[in-house]
């Protein structure tokens, strides 16, 4: 069992929360309220920003210290939002929000994860008709070997799980979030994630 600390409560932070539990562990939701996300990161051993990415960097290195020596486990993609409501252009162009969160928290043990599929998919990968795959990115190799601990109790299996390397390469994955509004507007907004065929 490890403690950890959802910070955001919609879909995405729902969804995760809500499977962690059932697996397991411990989990607090932090919501909007004032110190919400304090409180749950400094007791939590893990923490996974499922905050709305354009806002996350700010948020997020608001707790610097809270967040010292955790690992932090982001889901986010920062875009900006089309006039439908669907990603049309990356914020950190040629960068990430991944890289960009690891350079405001030099303490803290940032993993990428999970962004290169549509929320139900992060806690049910075995509900797709074709094998999806989960890739990391961090400078971190214990702290990606924990997180990938975690992908398993959310029945993701170990060989769907691609380890790219340091934290630059969550630029790449990143960067998929603009196949989705594509693909939505092309078969709605039905389950799926990116995949390596091999």
């Amino acid at each position: 069992m490890t403690t950890i600390a959802v910070l955001g409560n919609g879909r995405v932070g729902g969804n995760l929360a809500k499977a962690l539990t059932l697996a397991g562990h411990e989990v607090t939701v932090a919501d909007r309220a004032p110190g919400a996300a304090a409180d749950a990161a400094r007791a939590a051993r893990i923490v996974i920003n499922a905050t709305p990415g354009a806002g996350s960097l700010e948020r997020l290195a608001a707790l610097r210290e809270e967040l010292h020596g955790k690992i932090l486990v982001d889901v986010s993609n920062a875009t900006v939002d089309g006039p439908d409501g669907l990603p049309a252009a990356l914020i950190y162009s040629g960068s990430s929000l991944a890289e960009q969160l690891q350079a405001a928290l030099p303490e803290t043990h940032v993993v990428k994860t999970l962004n290169t599929m549509l929320f139900p998919v992060m806690t049910a990968p075995a509900t797709l008709t074709q094998t999806p795959t989960a890739f990391l990115s961090g400078e971190e190799p214990e702290a990606k070997r924990t997180v990938l601990e975690l992908l398993i109790d959310l029945g993701w299996r170990k060989e769907w799980i691609t380890d790219l390397g340091g934290i630059q390469t969550a630029r790449a994955t990143e960067a998929a979030i603009l196949f989705v509004p594509h693909v939505i507007r092309s078969i709605g907004f039905t389950p799926f994630a990116i995949s390596i065929a091999r």
